[in-house]
């Protein structure tokens, strides 16, 4: 009885945290829950036109026009599997809402943050993949949503309010 006790409370310490879990290929990947907003399924998708091929569209989502990103394309150039388990998951991107397809995003981890360590590659055209964890089932990599998307997409994406000039919430 005691050592299922110490197992909850580890189970459940202040520096762990709750991360969704969610695959590209068959590699997994991990969001802190604490970027995320809002677990959809998947919806039709308005394209973009000139958008980088891994910027899946746009929808309405209570009344706001959210931009969606393709996280399979953007880091391995081939979509999201269509599956009952791929979802949209709506996360703050720097106090903005932001749509990101995931594939078998069903799953959830509490862990320690301190887990994931860097894996000693510096990847410039990918800032949004951090460190990584390893458990059982192999290595987690944790995906960085403020890292998501250079200034550029960031224009497209959420463009400069006309009445105003300024940009919709992001510099």
């Amino acid at each position: 009885m005691s050592e299922l006790l110490t197992q909850r409370s580890a189970a459940v310490t202040p520096s762990n945290r709750l991360f969704l879990v969610f695959y590209i290929a068959r590699e997994r990947y991990a969001l802190s829950a604490t970027d995320v907003v809002e677990v959809l399924p998947r919806l039709p998708l308005k394209p973009i036109a000139r958008a980088p091929v891994w910027v899946a569209g746009v929808f309405a989502h209570r009344g706001q026009m959210v931009p969606v990103i393709d996280i399979s394309a953007m880091a391995f150039g081939h979509e999201a599997v269509a599956r009952t388990s791929t979802r949209l998951v709506l996360v703050d991107f720097r106090g903005k809402l932001l749509g990101l397809m995931l594939e078998q995003a069903n799953a959830t981890l509490r862990c320690d943050p301190n887990d994931f360590q860097p894996y000693g590659l510096d990847n410039r055209d990918a800032p949004y993949l951090g460190p990584v964890r390893q458990d059982a089932q192999g290595l987690l990599q944790w995906v960085r949503v403020d890292d998501l998307l250079s200034p550029a997409v960031c224009e497209l994406l959420f463009p400069r309010s006309p009445d105003d000039g300024s940009a919709q919430g992001l510099t």
